[in-house]
């Protein structure tokens, strides 16, 4: 025959089984939380590289490429084209070089550029096509931010992101 207990060790006993149960579920939401919130960061993140690095690889990896001044002379639909007068060796003067038309360009005007290769196609290049470049990533940034302060719960990275992004799109505003 077992002894009876006291009722108030009983309930001691439930409450402290109740509580580990308690604990382990919270411990398995604040693991859930912190798994889908770094996802959905990283996620940004590489979502804003990869829309940055497809003109990125142009300005940043130059070798080979031909490198050149563009004077801006119509904008429509979009892009902009002018004369392409070579600056490296090994490329050739055009007629005619398509740039996009963005706030980075003007009618008018005459820009640094990289070609594309094996196109018509030119990319800013210098200090401003670089920081141009890397706009996506500047706004990848920013929302990152958010969701590691309030998903993650980590301000100072936050806050850290935050400025990063803000200081790379000022940069590129005033470059550009």
């Amino acid at each position: 025959m077992i002894p009876a207990m006291p009722a108030s060790a009983a309930a001691a006993r439930a409450r402290q089984a109740s509580s580990s149960a308690s604990s382990a579920s919270a411990v398995l939401l604040r693991f859930g939380r912190v798994a889908s919130m770094g996802t959905v960061a990283v996620l940004i993140l590489i979502a804003g590289v990869w829309a940055s690095w497809g003109t990125a690889q142009h300005v940043l990896l130059t070798k080979g490429r031909e490198q050149g001044t563009v004077e801006v002379t119509r904008c429509a639909d979009g892009s902009c084209s002018g004369p392409y007068s070579p600056v490296s060796a090994g490329s050739q003067a055009r007629e005619r070089v398509v740039i996009e038309d963005s706030v980075a360009v003007a009618k008018g005007r005459t820009y640094s550029v990289v070609l594309k290769p094996g196109s018509g196609e030119a990319v800013r290049s210098g200090p401003a096509g670089v920081l141009y470049a890397w706009v996506p990533l500047g706004g990848a940034l920013l929302l990152a931010s958010v969701v590691v302060a309030g998903g993650l719960r980590r301000t100072r990275v936050a806050w850290g992101m935050a400025g990063a992004g803000v200081v790379l799109l000022t940069a590129a505003f005033f470059a550009v």
